[in-house]
């Protein structure tokens, strides 16, 4: 077990810099913090790193320590005088306080300082927010005065957002209290990382990339059916301003100073899910291994990635961690989560079939694939060893990492497994081409990830598809789901295949360049628990922050 569960930055961010060859001048947070200028991202040098994407089975309530693992696989390479650079997202607020708490890795595997990590951290996803409202604001004001592109308000697809799980926000009315107020419309709040701005500051390589796919985002449809964009507004310029300096990626360091880039946060089940281009291609230059994590399981986050953000940012993973627990696999093989410290090996064989549904996908990518099997200190011998053995009889290469409790030394295995398996040739492969019809890509995706039998479509989700297609067909698709299940419903546990897979909606993500397509029940605005982990969050009169774990 880790001695101190709250440690602090080993050394000024500055030596971290310097350790990777940084040169340009960074915009420091304090002596553990600091932004590094987005333009490194362009370099390229004549030798770049290694990719390594890490992702995981089926999220269960057990847990599967995905963000510890990554970091403590940073450090376990480092340990073997590799350079890798551990490159995520940053925390949302609204699981910080909300179900899920700290987001920084844990044990002697962490990214620190943690409390300004998860808290505010370099104000990267405030700007999102305003820049976001900012849009919502320009667009009332537009419809109040002129209307020059005569915008239908019931039409109008942007809603607002803030940074905070707050169910009661779902659906709003704005614009009462009489004509000076604005016109009365429906309207909504998302949760901030679900914005199309994150995803736009996530995907954008530049500023001027970053005001043009801000220009790019649909608003809404005027009184002659078109579709009207943020630049009709003049609202690019004002919004790229305010995310001038959230563009810069940030940069902090793990529990034993290794180095880590932060950068963006657009969640996997209503997003992209993954941390900024910028940020990768940063790591890819000065790292010899960019370790970057997706968010949620493979079929979320890691399709998405593979599919999509790869082609954006033009690289491909050398290699993909898909990190299990024995405790994930019991619960998805049915037992009870009062009862995961008793030895269960029926649930164990029962529920690695969600692991083998997840490494079967990846195979279909191409991608030299390495199980992280994450120990818990109550997992027993027999569990762990029988998975082990499974997973050789499929071929698969698996390694037990301890890196909560032992740091880089509980990582060693694994990332020697990792080095050895980035030597091999890429061979790429992704589901669908983006040129081919919408419904085509959605089959796609559900049949070969997500194991579904037939289709099912909303007439509203019909109704979209025929319009979205006459200008947007060739936009590739993110897939709006539940984390729960590979499936789109968030009780069907485990290894669910040929049943009815349900698509309720879409909508256009034009500026960032993709088309959401929602199934199932999905929430883009997040509600608190009964008991919030905001609950256990404190501050001491030293400042001293605690209950973020």
């Amino acid at each position: 077990m880790a001695e101190n569960p709250n440690p602090k930055p080993r050394y000024p961010i500055q030596t971290i810099i310097d350790k990777l060859g940084i040169k340009a001048p960074c915009y420091h947070y304090g002596d553990t913090i600091a932004k590094i200028p987005y333009t490194l991202s362009e370099q390229r040098p004549a030798k770049r790193g290694k990719l390594v994407l890490v992702t995981a089975i089926t999220p269960t309530a057990a847990g599967e320590g995905k963000t510890t693992t990554v970091i403590g696989l940073g450090q376990a390479m480092n340990r073997l005088n590799k350079k890798a650079i551990v490159t995520l997202r940053e925390p949302s607020l609204g699981p910080v306080f909300g179900l899920k708490g700290g987001a920084t890795g844990g044990g002697l595997s962490q990214v620190l300082p943690m409390e300004e990590i998860n808290l505010h951290f370099t104000g990267d996803i405030h700007a999102v927010t305003t820049a976001h409202n900012l849009l919502s604001a320009m667009i009332d004001a537009h419809i109040h005065f002129n209307n020059e592109t005569e915008l239908l308000p019931g039409s109008i697809y942007w809603p607002r957002v803030m940074d905070m799980n707050d169910r009661s926000l779902r659906q709003i009315i704005v614009g009462l209290g009489g004509s000076g107020n604005g016109i009365p419309r429906e309207d909504s709040f998302r949760i901030t990382v679900a914005s199309e701005v994150m995803a736009i500051l996530c995907l954008s390589k530049s500023i001027q990339d970053l005001k043009e796919r801000l220009g790019n985002i649909t608003i809404g449809r005027n009184k002659d059916k078109r579709f009207v964009k943020a630049k009709e507004l003049a609202a690019e310029g004002a919004m790229a301003a305010l995310l001038k300096h959230a563009l810069n990626p940030n940069i902090v360091q793990t529990t034993d100073g290794s180095p880590a880039i932060i950068h963006g946060g657009p969640f996997a089940n209503i997003a992209h899910g993954t941390n900024s281009i910028v940020a990768t291609n940063t790591s890819l230059n000065f790292g010899e291994y960019a370790l970057v994590e997706s968010g949620f399981a493979a079929d979320l986050g890691g399709e998405k990635f593979l599919d999509f953000v790869t082609k954006v940012g033009d690289f491909w993973p050398d290699t993909v961690v898909l990190v299990a627990s024995v405790r994930a696999l019991k619960l998805h093989g049915g037992a009870s989560k009062k009862e995961l410290d008793q030895e269960d090996l029926p649930a164990v064989q029962k529920g690695i079939e969600n692991l083998k549904v997840h490494l079967t996908n990846l195979r279909k990518f191409r991608v030299p694939v390495v199980v992280a099997l994450n120990h818990f200190y109550k997992d027993h011998p027999s569990e762990i060893n029988w998975v082990m053995e499974e997973c050789a009889k499929m071929g698969a290469e698996i390694a037990l990492s301890d890196v909560y409790g032992k740091g880089a030394e509980g990582g060693l295995d694994l990332a020697r497994k990792v080095v050895d398996l980035c030597e091999r040739t890429p061979n790429p492969q992704r589901i669908y081409y983006w040129n081919e019809p919408i419904k085509t890509k959605i089959e796609r995706v559900a049949k070969e990830i997500y194991h579904a039998g037939k289709i099912n479509y909303t007439l509203d989700a019909e109704k979209k598809i025929r319009v979205f297609s006459k200008e947007f067909e060739s936009l590739p698709i993110i897939i709006a789901k539940t984390q729960y299940s590979i499936s789109d419903d968030p009780e069907k546990l485990n290894a669910p295949s040929g049943y009815e897979f349900t698509v309720k909606d879409l909508s256009l993500s034009t500026g960032a360049g993709f088309i959401v397509v929602y199934a199932g029940d999905i929430m883009v605005m997040p509600g608190l628990p009964a008991v919030p982990a905001a609950t256990k969050i404190d501050v001491n009169e030293n400042g001293e922050i605690t209950g973020l774990f």
